[in-house]
């Protein structure tokens, strides 16, 4: 049976990059988010794994849903599958490394080997609709 573990994300690009970060201890960036808690909507989850990891304030109204990606889980056993549900959306505040976030970068298609499964399908994504180069 495969295992899926839901998560939420956030895509936002600038001058045709893409923001990911990059956790304490781990080698792979991702695009900021994470797990929904018991109760919450995507939306809930989303503004508050924001504000944790970036110490910003995601804007309700502007959040839309961009795309729903699959892929292997970095890090995980075999078959262990991330579901993200992405989206784009306006911030107020400052971007800054916070809580587990060890980095923030700025990234593009020419840096997919230091990216997690899910997140190349998102510079792909990207790419293909030409927002990224």
């Amino acid at each position: 049976m495969t295992q899926h573990i839901d998560k939420l994300a956030w895509i936002f690009v600038e001058q045709r990059r893409v923001l990911m970060t990059r956790s304490y201890g781990k080698d792979q960036y991702y695009l900021p988010g994470g797990k929904r808690e018991q109760g919450e909507s995507d939306q809930q989850a989303l503004i508050r794994e924001i504000k944790e990891e970036l110490n910003v304030d995601l804007i309700p109204e502007t959040l839309s849903l961009v795309e729903v990606f699959q892929a292997q889980a970095h890090g995980k056993a075999e078959g262990v599958m991330v579901v993200m549900r992405c989206y784009q959306g306006d911030y107020q505040g400052q971007l800054q490394a916070s809580a587990e976030i060890e980095e923030l970068r700025w990234l593009t298609t020419t840096d997919k080997t230091i990216c997690s499964q899910a997140a190349c399908l998102v510079l792909d994504y990207l790419a293909e609709n030409g927002l990224i180069d």
